[in-house]
C-alpha cells in the first residue's frame, strides 16, 4: 500500500475529499516523526509502538579485501507491533 492508496482508502471510509484527508495523514506522520526525533516513544494503542534505539559503533569487514571498516553509532527506528495487530495479521482471511 502506498501513501496515495492510504489517502484514498481513508477518504472513502470518511466520505471526504482526498486533499484534506492527505493533509491530516501528513500532519499525523509529522507529529510521530517529531516525537521520535526528540527521543520519545510513540504508542499507538493496539497497533504498536515506535521507539528510537541506538546501535553501537562496531567494526565491519570489507568482504573483498578483508580490511576492517569502522561503522559509527547511529539511531534507528524500531517498531513493536501490538497484540491486536499481531493477532489480526496472523488470522487467515475470511
Amino acid at each position: 500500500m502506498t501513501m496515495h492508496d492510504l489517502v484514498r482508502a481513508v477518504a472513502r471510509r470518511l466520505s471526504t475529499k482526498q486533499r484534506p484527508t492527505a493533509e491530516v495523514i501528513h500532519m499525523a506522520l509529522a507529529e510521530i516523526t517529531d516525537a521520535l526525533m526528540q527521543g520519545e516513544r510513540v504508542n499507538l494503542g493496539s497497533f504498536g509502538t515506535f521507539r528510537v534505539k541506538v546501535r553501537a559503533a562496531r567494526l565491519a569487514r570489507n568482504p573483498r579485501t578483508g580490511a576492517a571498516i569502522p561503522i559509527p553509532a547511529r539511531k534507528v527506528v524500531s517498531f513493536r507491533p501490538g497484540k491486536e495487530l499481531t493477532k489480526r495479521v496472523d488470522t487467515p482471511p475470511r
